[in-house]
Formats: C-alpha cells, structure tokens, sequence
C-alpha cells in the first residue's frame, strides 16, 4: 500500500463538486455485436418484459484520506471529466479508443484556443471511422491530434492528464451516445509516478515510437497485463467481485475457475452475449456464481474491474481498460490501475454487488 506520495489535486475537487448524468461508452468492433442505444429505461427484454435499474446514488468522492477518487457512471456522468478539460493551466494529453462527444471536442478546442497545449491520440486500428469527426473538426481547429501508433494493434487506452500533474484512468470511452446506460468507471489518480509513466508513453505513441512502459507504483499496461489481472485473481482468499465486457482469454478463465475450486466466492456480472457461452458455461460448472444483464437490457456492463477480498485488510482492486481478450491482454495499447486502497476498493465492490443484484443469474439455454 503506498504511503505519503499521493497528492489532493484539482481532478479530485472537481470530482468532488461534480454529480451530472452520463458516462462513457463501449467499445464498438471489439465488442461482438453492437449495443443498443435506446434510452436507459424503457427498454425490453427478449420476452418483452420492462427491465429497470435504478442507479445507486454514490458520494462523488472516497473517503479515509485517499486522493485516489472514483467516479461511477452512468450514476454521476461526464461533468468531472469536462471540467478537468475546461480548468486545464498548460497542458491536456487525452488517449481515446473512441470519441463521438461534442462537448468534450469543443471543450479541447476552447483549452487550445486559451493557451493550453493540447494533443490528443485517437484509434485508427478499429473505430478510424467512429473518430473521423472529432479528429476533422479537432485539426481544423489547430489542435495537435494524431492517429494511434502502429506499434500496437489497437489503442483501446482511455487517459486523460491534465497539467502533467494528474490523470483521469477510465474504463469507458467518451462516446454520448451511451452515456446513459453503460457501467463504467473513472479513476483521478494523482500518484507523480503514475502520472509521469502514463505520459512517457503517451510521447512514445504520439511520435509512433517503441515504448517500455513503466507500471509507475500502480499501473497495468497491455501489452502484457494478464500476468498482473491473473496474479490478482490468484491472490484472492475469500471473495472475489468481477464486472468485464469480453470473456474469452483462456489464461483468464482458467484463474476464474481455479479461484472458485479453492473455495473463493466467485462473482462475475456481465452482459450476455453468446460470444462467450462456452467460457460461461465452464465458469459456472467450476462453481464462479455469474450474472448476467440482457444485451438490451437498461444497464451495459462495460466496465473492466475487480475486486479481491472486499471489507477485509486484504482488499486489492483494480480498473482499467484491459477486456479479457488476448487481443487486449497482449497486443493492444491498453491502461489499468491495481491498489489495495481501502475505500475506493470497497465503495468500487458495493457498485459491483448492486450491479450483480440487478442482473440475473446465467444458465445454459
């Protein structure tokens, strides 16, 4: 556990200040099938049943001295996330899989047009077409916007640094179309390691270059995470809560199923998708308790996070972009973050467990 070096900053007073609607969106190409962009509420299952979920209402910060803050989405929406763009002194440096959002666009263009420098890398690999927009409209108005690199297959990172002083690490993209009704999480980190590796790689991709990427003290960066995702999985003892949008790395799996034969509690709540039957099927047969919302269902899993051993001395946790896919675990750009921090882990746990209460349980059909 890290002691002394984190610092309150201004991402934390916004989250603080901040609780609109909203919130950050799937990723389209890499998900199996496009999701559903109807409204949150009104929607119907496939027996066209209404399915509802109310939003639990969370404070907008942690609590016992931690400057590490969580936002939770749909719940408490983008506003933290514009005004750390609109409050920005010198510098934004966004990485986006995916930006279809007006306000955020013209929010970068008012940074740049005030003497903030500005440089934003979208994916070219998979969603060129979903970022053609924001990326014409971005040069057009002189801001630095560059395609991902091609030293990775696809740039699925989703950052946002502000003032080379701290980061937003998100687990969803910052497309509005979704933003009322996908599950997703956006964590202010203000660790100096942390924020200083997150930009060293962030050069690298700007320029295209080779990059080494530093885990600074937290961070879990794809390619190459499913060593850090399964060693977490590994260390769990008594619980362990899962949300992702993708099940279908083997190595994943494999520590999922270990963990519920040794006697862990095994929770996983996703979206259903038939694009993962076999993997559901061998997790429930294994004994991991999994819960699943409807593909049109009024809340999309999309959030990528865990949580071991949560309300113990033992809590460790972690968000980030990273889909259990071999393609996200080992080939494309992607970013997370693992603490053993106490109240965001168990606050991140509570949004888990009402999300598993909301859902249902999964069964072969």
């Amino acid at each position: 556990m890290r002691s002394g070096r984190r610092r309150g900053g201004a991402i934390l007073l916004w989250l603080t200040l901040v609780a609109v609607s909203g919130c950050a969106a799937a990723a389209p190409g890499l998900s199996p099938s496009p999701r559903p962009t109807a409204p949150a509420t009104g929607r119907t299952t496939p027996t066209g049943e209404p399915t509802t979920v109310t939003p639990t209402a969370f404070p907008a910060t942690a609590t016992g001295g931690s400057d590490d803050a969580l936002m939770v989405e749909p719940d408490q929406g983008m506003g933290a996330v514009y005004q750390a763009i609109t409050g920005a002194h010198h510098s934004l440096d966004l990485v986006m899989y995916e930006l279809e959002d007006t306000t955020a666009v013209n929010d970068l263009i008012q940074a740049k047009d005030r003497g903030v420098a500005v440089r934003v890398i979208l994916d070219q690999a998979y969603a060129k077409s979903q970022n053609g927009s924001a990326y014409a409209t971005l040069a057009a108005h002189g801001v630095d916007v560059h395609w991902s690199s091609t030293q990775v297959d696809i740039t699925h990172q989703k950052t946002l640094i502000v003032d080379s002083d701290e980061a937003l690490v998100m687990t969803g993209n910052m497309a509005s179309q979704y933003y009322a009704s996908t599950r997703d999480f956006i964590l202010a980190d203000g660790d100096a390691r942390d924020v200083a590796a997150i930009e060293t790689v962030f050069d690298a991709d700007y320029s295209n270059a080779a990059v080494q990427a530093s885990p600074g003290d937290d961070l879990v960066w794809s390619p190459g995470s499913a060593a850090s995702l399964v060693t977490l999985i590994q260390g769990a003892k008594k619980e362990l809560l899962v949300e992702n949008e993708e099940m279908s790395d083997q190595e994943i799996v494999a520590a999922l199923e270990a963990a519920a034969q040794r006697g862990v509690d095994v929770q996983v709540c996703m979206t259903d998708s038939s694009s993962w039957s076999s993997e559901f099927s061998a997790l429930t047969q294994a004994g991991v308790r999994l819960y699943t919302y409807p593909p049109d269902g009024a809340l999309y899993i999309h959030a990528k996070a865990m949580v071991a051993d949560p309300g113990t001395g033992s809590i460790r946790w972690f968000l980030g972009s990273e889909n259990f896919s071999s393609t996200s675990l080992d080939r494309n750009r992607e970013l997370g973050v693992e603490l053993d921090e106490t109240s965001v882990g168990n606050r991140l746990a509570s949004v888990i467990d009402g999300d598993i209460a909301g859902a249902g349980p999964w069964s072969e059909s």
